[in-house]
């Protein structure tokens, strides 16, 4: 029974970040706006919720997860930054973008996005250690799971 309703939270992250991302991507061509903050961070308090119901920690395991679950916030957070960035890029228009930008300040820039990318992501990956060591190979298994699910639910609606 708990494997069913792992499978449905799973199931309902991805069909709401499949929603956003395709939102994203098509609003002007359906009159749809870009996901707000409190959408984006809806999001993130789901992919938090599922991630942590999936795993169904013992109480001992349950002291390392604060530390996850802010690098997971943190990581959402500069996301969502970054979201805002493109956002607005978007919102004028091709030429306007192009004669108004230096191509060696948008290396630099881009440089800087995944310096930032790279150091929440290695945040994550340090936070995540020493709950990884205690869990058991099914609950491995459900975060492996869980993990896939909201990746691929967030995999259209990156931003760079």
């Amino acid at each position: 029974m708990r494997i069913r309703t792992i499978a449905f939270a799973a199931t309902a992250v991805l069909l709401t970040a499949s929603t956003l991302a395709y939102a994203a991507e098509t609003s002007s061509t359906v009159g749809m706006g870009h996901p707000s903050a409190a959408d984006l961070n809806a999001l993130t308090d789901a992919r938090v919720g599922m991630i942590k119901a999936a795993l169904q920690l013992t109480p001992d395991q349950e002291k390392y997860w604060p530390p996850v679950e802010g690098a997971i916030r943190a990581r959402a957070k500069n996301r969502q930054v970054r979201f805002e960035r493109v956002a607005e890029l978007r919102d004028s228009s091709p030429m306007e973008a192009i004669g108004e930008r230096n191509p060696v300040e948008l290396m630099q820039r881009r440089a800087e996005i995944l310096s930032q990318r790279a150091v929440d992501l290695k945040k994550l990956a340090d936070t995540w250690e020493p709950l990884y060591k205690t869990l058991t190979p099914d609950q491995k298994k459900r975060m492996a799971f869980a993990t896939y699910a909201a990746m691929r639910g967030m995999r259209d609606a990156r931003c760079d």
